[in-house]
């Protein structure tokens, strides 16, 4: 069964530094890259950052200079490493796996709440 399996997560102060991270297991398909999506309160789910099988990476605007992603392809792993992170960061973050030909396959995490608040 082909699943992301999600840690971390939690409840953090402004200005802190959180990590995420994911594996995926029982996936049949090349797995083309792998990232994160967030959901912010009464908004629709938003990319924050992905990692192909090259190691290119790619970043929305407000992540660009305060999170990194990183894959172990090997391991079928990714990792978000956030900092400086800000109360409008609080959100339900889901790890996200595009896979197949032509990335005809999309797996999702079941999603961690990250709460940034003092």
């Amino acid at each position: 069964q082909a699943q992301l399996v999600e840690s971390g997560g939690g409840l953090v102060q402004p200005g802190g530094s959180m990590t995420l991270s994911c594996v995926a297991s029982g996936i049949q398909l090349t797995i083309n890259s792998m990232g994160y999506y967030r959901r912010l309160p009464g908004k629709e789910r938003e990319l924050v950052a992905t990692v192909n099988l090259s190691g290119a990476t790619s970043y929305s605007d407000f992540a660009r200079a305060r999170f990194t992603v990183l894959r172990d392809a090997a391991k079928n792993t990714v990792t978000l490493e956030m900092s400086n992170l800000t109360p409008d960061d609080t959100g339900v973050y889901y790890c996200n796996a595009v896979a197949g030909p032509r990335g005809a396959a999309r797996f999702w995490g079941q999603g961690t709440q990250v709460t940034v608040s003092s």
